[in-house]
């Protein structure tokens, strides 16, 4: 039997206490996320504030907390959509090649011209800041890297001898693309989307510093580091903890996809 590689542990357990941050974030949580304290304003790290408080006196720590379930939320629905469209897509790109495959091959070309955090920016400026749009104009340009990266899998499977098999045994396409090739196929790209959701918390975090993202006053990391960022020199924990957040919840995204890369691997 082999042993889990160490940053899928690693990656996985750091993974499961934002999970439960996200879920059961009362339980953690000291402080209702939303009280003022007009008594510790600006308060510094301590045994009553952990974190310190913000210029309202809030907990830091407990809009810390409270901000997991907001941004794991943003990693899981900034990826999702451009998954399910971009491997749908791909899969049939991938096996009917052709003139579809002319038709992508142009599309991307059109999207990895431009960077992808100014596209998204661009349309969410258009259709107004908030996290509905912000997923919108994810999904828009996001499923293109998924497709790809599915036709590419499907390229090489329907070439392999279960493939040849099936269709020896009469079965119909739509059969073989999704009862065949895409359970095969489908592994790396599920790795991938573990680590793009690393990267969609970064990007989530910093459409909502930017005032595109998650609006005030709800608790989102990115969020509590523009309230803080007038008061840095001042008061710099109101910026720095939910910074580390961030930092630690991509850690754990990345070392999760690369143990399951890594687990993916071992068992070929």
């Amino acid at each position: 039997m082999r042993r889990l590689p160490v940053s899928l542990l690693v990656g996985g357990t750091l993974l499961l206490v934002f999970v439960a941050c996200a879920l059961v974030p009362g339980w953690f949580a000291p402080y209702n996320p939303d009280a003022f304290n007009y008594t510790a304003l600006l308060a510094r790290p301590s045994g009553a504030h952990l974190f310190g408080t913000d210029q309202f006196g809030r907990d830091i720590l407990s809009r810390t907390i409270w901000a997991a379930a907001v941004d794991l939320q943003i990693a899981i629905f900034a990826v999702i959509f451009p998954l399910l469209i971009g491997s749908v897509i791909g899969l049939f790109v991938g096996w009917y090649e052709g003139w579809l495959d002319i038709v992508f091959g142009r599309l991307v070309d059109l999207v990895v011209t431009f960077p992808f955090l100014v596209i998204v920016i661009a349309i969410v400026a258009i259709l107004g800041p908030g996290l509905v749009n912000m997923y919108i104009a994810i999904a828009t340009v996001g499923w293109v890297f998924y497709a790809r990266l599915m036709r590419g899998e499907v390229l090489v499977q329907k070439h392999a001898d279960y493939v040849a098999a099936a269709r020896g045994l009469g079965y119909s396409t739509p059969r073989i693309l999704f009862r065949h090739i895409l359970p095969n196929a489908i592994r790396p790209v599920l790795v991938y989307s573990v680590t793009d959701m690393a990267l969609e918390i970064l990007l989530g975090s910093s459409l909502g510093y930017l005032g595109l993202g998650a609006q005030p006053p709800t608790a989102e990391w990115g969020v509590l580091i523009a309230d803080g960022k007038n008061f840095f020199t001042q008061a710099p924990w109101t910026s720095l903890f939910p910074g580390i957040a961030i930092v630690l919840a991509g850690l754990a995204f990345s070392l999760t996809g690369d143990g399951l890369a890594s687990l993916f691997e071992l068992r070929r």
